[in-house]
């Protein structure tokens, strides 16, 4: 599996990226004969360690996790795997066909030819190549916003991509910001281990976990919501830019119900806004938060309902979701000192970076434009992303889809030279 990059040596592929996506392109191209590398920054499935915390499960269940030629195995289908199984899970299937992977390897700068094809220039060397796939994921940077700078020193503060679990914080209690899935199961994992939390919420949606006997990810893949293309989605592109609903895979999967947390004893407030000495403000929308995000979720189950009328589904009736818990009046200011904060994760998202990419394929956003994974560049192509194609696409099932769809016109778009001295026959079906 271990390749080396030799500089100067031209290839017909160069996939940028060693995750699932870039890994289930590199099993299409594999068996298709395609002479290519998959260059890595650091090692095989490394952010799956290295960017989760020590709790940290799928929020899929096992069955989705499918790549090409490599479906789940285990003995737990409904469950859902912890980070370390994952990464595992990932690694053990770059060794199911040797993929090209050179690891320790940093691209610096992508660009074109002049004679077509693409040069790649990395911290080893400079190769070309006839086409590239970019699989990087689209969360790069951490972000933190500015208001970050204005934390006293004495509060430690991280982003939700170096939590690793609350013992690794100071005593005291924790400040969450965010309230997308990372902050939800940070938050429920602080919870848990007895920590005083307060948690800044957002707009996120939430999803139930179970509904009428089954996983809700389950009646969604059945009734094709995943399956559905950006483009056809209200607001078309515009989806690309949604947050995903939170719900949690931990010990066998649940709903995450703030409401149920805060009747437990977790602070929650609004949007957070400004920072005057040592007292965080906030916004009132708390309450419209939550009621947002279980608007959300009830939306769903009226859909699953309408499915199983529709389909004639015998699945047993449930009562749906009352509130548990509502906040009496707004709390808009919170004093760190004097609530003993001495901790801050921040969730709050991340930010793209294709500076390397010197290649005129991205918006005013900085984000590339594409269609399926395809760009106005012939031959430069992306993968990995979410909404890639489908709300599915960040997920394994539906990356194993993106990838044969992208490595295939990969292969379509092979010069008659390159062709002719494949190994094998260029397909990636079957």
């Amino acid at each position: 599996m271990s390749r080396e990059l030799v500089d100067g040596a031209h290839l017909e592929v160069v996939v940028v990226g060693a995750g699932q996506a870039g890994l289930s392109a590199s099993w299409h191209l594999t068996r298709a004969g395609v002479d290519h590398l998959v260059l890595e920054r650091d090692t095989i499935g490394h952010d799956w360690k290295d960017r989760r915390w020590d709790a940290f499960t799928l929020v899929t269940p096992n069955w989705q996790c499918v790549l090409p030629g490599y479906p789940y195995d285990g003995d737990d289908p409904d469950g859902f795997m912890k980070r370390d199984e994952v990464h595992a899970w990932v690694r053990r299937y770059a060794s199911t066909f040797d993929a090209p992977v050179v690891e320790n390897v940093l691209v610096t700068r992508l660009r074109e030819t002049g004679g077509g094809g693409f040069e790649i220039v990395t911290d080893r060397g400079t190769v070309t190549a006839d086409q590239v796939i970019v699989a990087t994921g689209g969360y790069h940077q951490p972000v933190l916003p500015a208001m970050a700078g204005r934390i006293p020193s004495d509060v430690v503060q991280i982003h939700s991509a170096d939590y690793r679990s609350p013992g690794a914080l100071p005593e005291g209690s924790v400040l969450v910001v965010g309230s997308g899935q990372s902050g939800a199961q940070i938050a429920e994992d602080l919870f848990l281990a007895g920590r005083d939390v307060h948690v800044a919420l957002g707009t996120a949606p939430r999803c139930a976990r179970f509904y009428r006997g089954r996983d809700c990810i389950a009646w969604l893949s059945d009734m094709g919501v995943y399956d559905i293309p950006v483009h056809a989605q209200v607001g078309g592109l515009t989806k690309r830019e949604s947050t995903n609903h939170y719900m949690t895979g931990r010990d066998g999967g649940r709903d995450i119900d703030f409401r149920e947390f805060a009747r437990a004893g977790m602070h929650l407030y609004g949007r957070l806004e400004g920072l005057v000495d040592h007292a965080l403000t906030f916004a009132p929308t708390a309450e419209a938060s939550l009621d947002h995000a279980d608007s959300v979720m009830e939306s769903i189950k009226t859909d699953i309902d309408r499915f199983i009328a529709r389909e004639g589904i015998d699945a047993p009736a449930e009562e749906r979701y009352s509130p548990v818990w509502r906040p009496e009046t707004e709390t808009t200011s919170l004093d760190l000192t004097e609530a003993g904060i001495t901790s801050v994760v921040w969730a709050v998202g991340f930010r793209s970076d294709y500076s390397w990419v010197q290649v005129g394929v991205f918006d005013g956003a900085g984000h590339p434009t594409h269609q399926h994974g395809a760009t106005g560049t012939p031959g430069l192509h992306f993968l990995g992303l979410p909404w890639l194609h489908t709300w599915g696409s960040g997920r394994f099932e539906a990356i194993a889809r993106d990838a044969e769809h992208v490595a295939s016109s990969v292969v379509a778009s092979r010069t008659p030279r390159t062709a002719e001295s494949a190994r094998e026959p260029a397909s990636v079906s079957g």
